[in-house]
């Protein structure tokens, strides 16, 4: 995608319904936005082609599956020169969900989950710190998950009872 594409009010409304249920059909959405549902399958294939939705998914809870251990590792590489190589090698470690190039301290940021501790340290100890060119690791391990969200898509709807909302306090007040 070379440039951000504009949504308008319609397609923002689209995204909202969903990312709270992809399942949702696109019917209902077209009842919801007062478009045809042709409109809907229109404007979702639109934001496909456009980069802005990349497909639907289903979620996993970790924990329900008996991985109880979460955890972030910031690995650091000798030189970042051994980054492609690095990651060719972590995307085949199945206990890594997601592999970040990031700024800081660290070259790479990986969230993994694991069985236990054991299973951590495993993980950790005879594969990743074993991968040519990473220097050493640093691990965190997510005592609690407060929330999880996709990037915040602006609801009218939401938004406008929100502002009314808002007025309506400060009359009470």
């Amino acid at each position: 995608m070379a440039g951000k594409i504009h949504l308008d009010n319609i397609d923002q409304k689209i995204l909202s319904y969903l990312i709270k249920n992809a399942r949702m059909p696109f019917l209902e959405i077209a009842r919801e936005c007062g478009i045809s549902g042709a409109a809907i399958h229109q404007r979702v294939k639109k934001m496909e082609d456009a980069g802005i939705i990349d497909g639907s998914r289903l979620i996993v809870k970790p924990k329900a599956l008996g991985y109880d251990v979460c955890a972030f590792v910031g690995v650091s590489l000798i030189q970042t020169s051994y980054y492609t190589e690095a990651v060719e090698v972590i995307k085949r470690i199945p206990e890594v969900v997601e592999c970040h190039f990031v700024t800081g301290d660290y070259a790479v940021l990986l969230k993994i989950y694991c069985r236990d501790n054991d299973h951590l340290l495993d993980v950790l100890v005879n594969t990743v710190q074993k991968i040519p060119g990473v220097a050493r690791t640093e691990t965190l391990i997510s005592l609690d998950q407060a929330f999880e969200r996709q990037v915040y898509v602006k609801d009218k709807k939401t938004a406008k009872s929100s502002k009314k909302g808002a007025a309506a306090k400060e009359e009470n007040e």
